[in-house]
């Protein structure tokens, strides 16, 4: 695991607890209604892996219509969270699990949802995590992304940059610790590039304050 993945995890951790705050934003109101009217219809009668779940807000809307969903993070704390919601009989699993190296016993699915979690990814992992991710999928899968559009006022501001294009963001938790966060804003030509090789039918939706990448993952040859 490197400094960055190491630094993430510590930051999510120490969170889990205020994580759901920020859903709170007065100004994101209309784009979080129009995300939960939208996710369950996508993922109706689907088997769906959500990656980085973190505390289990956005499998909630997941899981309402989804055949069943596997929820998998690699924080034990925001887990725990996510574990003492009420959860629909058997048709929602959580799973301490590594999104770069996602384990087979997982099995495969047929939809996946990644909620605020490509943001996080370095540039020179992306490929790496989106080689884990193509082999729990099963053929002509969909996959679906939502994560944050840069707002000023509403965003945190860039606070550093790396030379491989990472941008990062200083953030201040309830106790007064301090984490500098790992946080890119992809274009939809960085996104349509990044997948090429994965999928096909990729479709952007830029919301005022979120944005949602889709595609589906080639058929057999």
């Amino acid at each position: 695991m490197r400094h960055t993945d190491r630094s993430l995890e510590n930051y999510y951790a120490a969170r889990a607890r205020e994580y759901e705050r920020v859903y709170a934003k007065p100004e994101r109101q209309p784009d979080l209604r129009q995300l939960e009217n939208l996710l369950p219809a996508y993922f109706a009668n689907c088997r769906v892996l959500d990656v980085a779940c973190g505390t289990g807000y956005w499998t909630q809307f997941l899981a309402s219509t989804a055949r069943n969903v596997v929820a998998v993070d690699i924080s034990p704390e925001t887990m725990g969270v996510a574990a003492q919601k009420s959860w629909p009989s058997g048709r929602v699993s959580f799973h301490v699990a590594d999104a770069y190296a996602l384990p087979d016993d997982l099995g495969s699915f047929d939809a996946v949802f990644a909620g605020f979690w490509w943001s996080h990814v370095p540039v020179r992992d992306r490929r790496r995590f989106l080689v884990s991710l193509d082999r729990r999928l099963s053929v002509r899968a969909k996959v679906l992304f939502l994560d944050n559009l840069f707002i000023e006022g509403s965003n945190t501001p860039i606070a550093d940059r790396d030379t491989e294009g990472n941008t990062y963001q200083r953030r201040c938790l309830e106790d007064g610790s301090e984490y500098l966060v790992l946080k890119n804003f992809p274009s939809e030509a960085e996104l349509c590039a990044d997948v090429a090789a994965f999928g096909c039918n990729v479709q952007f939706t830029g919301l005022r304050y979120y944005w949602l990448f889709s595609y589906e993952k080639h058929g057999a040859a």
